[in-house]
């Protein structure tokens, strides 16, 4: 008699266990960025890269990449909710960065020959569309009322016109991966000063994030593995991940999700 009943909560139960499991493939929300450490950032960020790019890295390029190649972001200044009050204080964590130059180098307009070339951010901001864009520059208003932050994304943007904006000093730059990448073909945006990635890996109202929303993800590892790869492994870039480290999931039984507005 127990025995029955036992086999009947054991049936009920990987029942339960194979709903859940058609709803979601893959690993989903683990903690967020601002409460894990820079090694469990780190780690995290690279077992994304491999499982995005299909590849494993060899034990020297994993052993080329340090703690330190990860800017870890106070616990009060990254909550799930993604508040105002959140961005808001990201910039002024991000400038510690920076050091004592902090205020020369995110904050002075002039362009400086031979130091400081047009088109040149130190600090790049990659997120998955143009709104998610501009809602992280609200944390840096403070640091371009002299010089203005370049928009890299296409929504109500002709690249012409970042081309244009990117013939002066820029600081600060936030886009999508798409654009971002178009222009540094161009040679327009250059990578010359880049000193702090900060991906936006908040997701979105339907669970998707930079990381995760399949095509802006593939854009944005290629983007990573050509162009900013091999300045983090050297030492010359640092990675920042603001909001909760989510791994890529597919969602089975639902229609590709349509891409953000860039």
């Amino acid at each position: 008699m127990g025995s029955g009943k036992e086999a009947t909560q054991n049936e009920q139960q990987r029942k339960r266990k194979r709903k859940e499991k058609g709803k979601v493939e893959g690993v989903k929300s683990k903690k967020n960025s601002a409460s894990a450490s820079a090694s469990e950032q780190l780690r995290f960020f690279v077992d994304e890269f491999q499982s995005a790019k299909g590849v494993k890295l060899s034990s020297l390029e994993l052993d080329s990449l340090k703690d330190s190649s990860i800017l870890t972001l106070p616990h009060s200044s990254v909550s799930d909710s993604d508040s105002d009050s959140d961005v808001k204080i990201l910039g002024n964590n991000i400038k510690a960065a920076f050091g004592a130059s902090w205020k020369q180098v995110l904050c002075e307009p002039d362009l400086v020959p031979g130091n400081v070339l047009p088109g040149s951010p130190a600090i790049l901001i990659v997120a998955s569309s143009a709104l998610r864009s501009l809602h992280l520059l609200r944390g840096f208003r403070s640091f371009t009322k002299e010089c203005h932050a370049a928009k890299l994304f296409s929504k109500h943007m002709k690249l012409e016109e970042q081309v244009s904006v990117l013939n002066n000093r820029v600081n600060i730059a936030s886009g999508t991966p798409s654009r971002i990448k178009k222009l540094i073909d161009t040679e327009a945006l250059s990578l010359s000063r880049l000193q702090v990635l900060l991906l936006d890996i908040h997701p979105d109202v339907k669970g998707y994030s930079l990381l995760t929303l399949p095509q802006v993800r593939d854009e944005f590892w290629d983007l990573f593995k050509n162009y900013f790869y091999q300045g983090m492994i050297q030492g010359h870039l640092r990675i920042c991940l603001y909001g909760p480290l989510q791994s890529a999931v597919r969602l089975k039984g639902k229609p590709a999700q349509p891409l953000p507005d860039e």
